[in-house]
């Protein structure tokens, strides 16, 4: 599985790294320009991310900005609803409006942290990404 971690915190990312250990290796971003740059590097390659976790609160491009960009290359890319990056908002703000936003702009899971590893595999599993 191709997946992306997003997220300027070392220990977070730490974390999912090894929640998502046996399933492939994570490459990492850790800020929005970052994340930005590998999915579009990714995607002009043919090979886009199966599933990209992006945290929100990042000092440069925050992840609501990088969910949009993402779905845009995407849209642009002609990668169908189906095909695309499955992408899970991971981080502490779990407002409802931070929510709301997410949702609709198309991310498809949403964990606030300190989250749970069977959670996340949770959300594999509903993505079809792992059994």
């Amino acid at each position: 599985m191709r997946m992306l971690i997003v997220d300027d915190d070392f220990t977070s990312r730490v974390l999912l790294r090894e929640a998502l250990k046996g399933f492939g290796t994570p490459d990492i971003a850790v800020n929005g320009t970052e994340a930005i740059a590998a999915a579009r590097r990714a995607i002009e390659a043919g090979q886009p991310y199966d599933l990209i976790c992006l945290d929100i609160m990042m000092p440069d491009i925050d992840g609501q900005a990088v969910l949009k960009h993402i779905r845009a290359m995407e849209e642009a890319a002609g990668i169908g609803r189906a095909e695309r990056s499955k992408i899970v908002m991971t981080t502490a703000l779990g407002d409802e409006g931070n929510v709301m936003r997410a949702i609709r702009s198309q991310c498809d899971g949403y964990l606030v942290k300190p989250y749970s590893k069977a959670g996340l595999l949770e959300h594999l599993r509903q993505f079809g990404l792992i059994e």
